[in-house]
């Protein structure tokens, strides 16, 4: 084959070519809109100048006690400005960014510390607490700092851990902060729920997150200057990418600390709030703030949802309130959302049955996302468009993670034909919108949380009256899933819901204790496995 005469004498070079990162967009954002309001919390206001220079502090301050290239920094941290700063100032020392969920156990934390390697540890005064437990139970011995949240009103407590804005203020301003060495180096590492053992970490890299956060911008026709309310946590998925994205189009963020009705009411109308995301609970608590706490808007806000569908009748009352919903699907190893629910105009003259089927479906791959498809997992070939013939969901693209950190069978088998394997099931429909119909590891989704089936169920096989358990997801009015307990007690031994609630308050995070507890004998095949498919059923008719 002759050699192609564009590629002759034509190479990269520093002049044209440059590694992507989002961590450009915010020093974009600082030297062309300086006086721009960049975020806002309670009183605090601050322009994107300080926004930059505070992140540049960090990083700063981070590469003086060692941190950079390789390095894990892990936070747990509320949706404040210090979470802003560090998804900027953390990779701007070369650092991998570790958010920690705040919903989790001591010993989970403990584990992603040592797994991830935590060489630093940025931690809100409310879960100062929880973290040095979560210490004690590790093997790393990180350097701990605590931000103290001027909006967190509780008494301050003593403490042994640096003092946040002191370890900044011994930062340089002007740093002359890393950009990756190459687009592919990680810029965050995240960690799964672990639904079939440890928890996974999903490594992100800055090309991936450029991209997407770009990919956000577009999906959700946010315009220069959007005005951001934070209701879903940054430690999700980089809080899908949109620490990044609001840089990117020079927006304002709105930190929410805890997500509540009356403090979303007043920032949607006092702050000109344009976009918020979040589980359908954010949506239930919109819709039944009293009479007091609604406020009317003069603009559309538009919100993005992701996890189970919206029922007809609450997208039906977000309509009437001011909201245009957005249904979206992604996981932690897309870096969030990558699929969306893009809307057709002539859908809005359906009945409204027709309308809340269409927008049931998780939809169509996002703009950086270049290919998603329903394959059968056996012979990798697309299953019928036919929105029936169910089949594996399946990613190819830039917004795909580069693997789990420290388990190479787990990202072998994750990439296995060239594709990444979600392991959940859908259909495609003859449209090509995609559409989930189970999910193949049990998940249930409470709250935007993901509860692995499994863990629940071992923790009550632990106790010694049981002797079959099988958890599955059950209706709930306010976390949209919550796990119901189907349980067969051990001969002679007695136990009542009560009983088992306790047991799982002392072995689990309180958002995965089963709402419901069912003493039964369990469907099973012929083969002994329970019929987990059966026990759905039953669950779906019972009421928490």
């Amino acid at each position: 084959m002759a050699q192609n005469p564009y590629n002759t004498d034509l190479d990269r070079n520093p002049a044209n070519y440059q590694p992507l990162t989002p961590l450009t967009f915010l020093e974009r954002a600082a030297s062309v809109f300086p006086d721009q309001t960049a975020i806002v919390h309670g009183d605090l206001r601050r322009t994107y100048a300080s926004f930059y220079t505070r992140a540049r502090q960090l990083g700063s301050a981070l590469g003086q006690v060692g941190m950079g290239r390789g390095d894990t920094v892990s936070v747990m941290l509320a949706n404040t400005p210090a979470m802003l700063e560090c998804h900027y100032g953390v990779p701007m020392c070369g650092a991998v960014l570790h958010s920690i969920n705040t919903r989790l156990d001591a010993a989970i934390i403990a584990f992603q510390l040592d797994h991830a390697m935590a060489a630093v540890v940025i931690v809100d005064r409310e879960f100062m607490g929880l973290m040095h437990k979560a210490l004690e139970l590790a093997s790393v011995t990180p350097r701990v700092i605590q931000y103290d949240d001027p909006e967190y009103d509780s008494a301050p407590t003593a403490t042994d851990a640096q003092d946040y804005e002191a370890f900044l203020a011994g930062g340089d301003p002007d740093f002359d902060w890393l950009m990756p060495e190459d687009e592919w180096d990680a810029i965050s590492i995240n960690y799964t729920s672990g639904t079939t053992g440890d928890p996974k970490g999903v490594v992100s890299h800055h090309r991936g997150a450029y991209l997407l956060a770009q990919g956000n911008a577009l999906t959700a026709s946010m315009q220069k200057h959007a005005v951001y309310l934070w209701t879903l946590p940054m430690f999700h998925c980089n809080g899908w990418c949109f620490p990044w994205t609001m840089s990117a189009i020079v927006g304002t963020h709105v930190c929410l600390r805890q997500v509540r009705a009356e403090p979303i009411w007043a920032s949607l109308a006092d702050h000109g709030v344009t976009h918020l995301c979040g589980a359908p609970i954010v949506m239930s608590l919109i819709l039944s703030a009293t009479q007091e706490a609604k406020r009317v808007l003069d603009r559309r806000v538009q919100f993005f949802t992701a996890a189970a569908p919206p029922p007809e009748r609450v997208l039906a009352d977000m309509r009437e309130a001011g909201f245009d919903v957005t249904h979206l699907y992604g996981l932690t190893e897309t870096y969030g959302p990558a699929i969306v629910n893009d809307w057709h105009d002539s859908w809005s003259l359906l009945p409204p049955a027709q309308q809340a089927a269409l927008k049931a479906r998780q939809g169509v791959r996002y703009l950086p996302l270049e290919r998603v498809d329903v394959l059968d997992p056996e012979t990798m070939r697309p299953v019928p468009r036919d929105g029936v013939t169910m089949g594996e969901v399946m990613f190819r693209g830039n917004v795909v993670m580069k693997g789990y950190f420290r388990n190479a069978k787990a990202t072998a088998e994750a990439f296995d034909g060239g594709w990444f394997h979600s392991g959940d099931l859908g259909v495609m429909h003859p449209d090509g919108y995609l559409q989930l119909k189970d999910r193949s590891k049990d998940i249930i989704i409470s709250g935007g949380e993901n509860i692995s089936s499994i863990e629940v169920e071992e923790v009550l096989y632990r106790h010694s009256a049981v002797a079959v358990a099988a958890v599955v997801a059950m209706p709930h009015d306010k976390w949209g899933e919550t796990p119901c307990a189907f349980v067969e007690l051990a001969e002679g031994k007695d136990a009542d819901a009560e009983t088992l609630r306790a047991w799982c308050r002392s072995h689990l995070a309180g958002y995965k204790v089963p709402g419901q507890f069912v003493f039964k004998q369990i469907p099973r095949t012929s083969t002994g496995k329970i019929q987990k498919f059966a026990l759905r059923e039953i669950a779906r008719k019972l009421e928490v």
